[in-house]
């Protein structure tokens, strides 16, 4: 099981089972406590070139086509590996708004297999 949440929303800790940090930067004003973040791999999250290029006027298409790039690329390819050999649920929480319709999502599919 695959959730997605918002890393500032507080742990639910019968439910998230493994937290996973997936963005590239850590979230402003958040301390490493109260965030309860099992794993970061970076590996996994959208690099900084595409980042900076989404958020400077990107289209969405776009973005998942770069980004799914970035998921096949070696190191990317075993990360998604070590985290979907992981027990239990997964949250994978994210600093969007809307991680329904992030970078979070995509990423949530590619681990669904």
């Amino acid at each position: 099981m695959i959730r997605l949440r918002r890393v500032y929303d507080p742990p639910e800790p019968g439910a998230d089972g493994v937290r996973v940090l997936v963005d590239r930067l850590w979230p402003r004003g958040l301390s490493k406590a109260a965030a309860a973040v099992d794993e970061w791999p970076r590996a996994v999250t959208p690099s900084a070139e595409l980042r900076k290029w989404f958020h400077g006027g990107g289209s969405a298409g776009e973005f998942r086509r770069r980004y799914e790039a970035e998921l096949a690329e070696p190191e990317a390819v075993a990360e998604l590996e070590r985290l979907r050999s992981l027990a239990g649920p997964l949250t994978l929480l994210t600093a969007v708004k809307d991680p329904e319709a992030g970078h979070a999502a995509i990423l949530a599919e590619h681990l669904a297999g």
